[in-house]
């Protein structure tokens, strides 16, 4: 093998470093400059996602923020309003109630009324057919009629 044999090592060696240098210098000035640059610029462009990433997050929290605040709002508005239409209802309610009971106490005040004026007529009626059953009664027991005077006041003191 002709790179074991010694006369030719200097030779070899020389060629190694002239091609080390060389390689050595386009590596330095070519080949590391780009990957750097291509790094780099991978590095910018994940940061500049992550940087994206974070705005993109605190929007994100403060629509949420706002969305619970509004939220928040309208349960507080729900509950104004139910509130204020179970007073209005407890209101219409009661006013409701007040005039069916005055209508119905002016009604049962009419009842009332009525009732006391038939009872009324119902005791003269009553008197007059007492005083008539009482005349035509001692009239078949005695044979002769009673005065009718005798006969109203009798009656009269029976009523009371």
């Amino acid at each position: 093998m002709p790179q074991l044999d010694v006369s030719t090592f200097a030779t070899q060696v020389f060629w190694l470093v002239i091609t080390f240098t060389t390689l050595f210098i386009i590596m330095w000035k070519i080949a590391i400059p780009k990957i750097t640059g291509v790094l780099e610029a991978r590095q910018n462009k994940i940061d500049d996602n992550l940087n994206r990433a974070e705005a993109i997050k605190k929007e994100a929290e403060a629509a949420i923020e706002a969305y619970e605040a509004s939220f928040t709002d309208a349960k507080a508005e729900a509950v104004t309003a139910v509130s204020d239409a179970t007073i209005a209802i407890a209101a219409m309610t009661q006013e409701s109630e007040t005039k069916l009971a005055k209508k119905l106490n002016k009604k049962l005040a009419k009842s009332e009324k009525a009732i006391q004026s038939a009872k009324t007529d119902a005791l003269k009626d009553m008197r007059a057919i007492a005083i008539d059953v009482a005349q035509s009664a001692s009239e078949k027991l005695i044979g002769e009629p009673l005065d009718t005077s005798t006969v109203e006041k009798a009656v009269d003191d029976a009523i009371a």
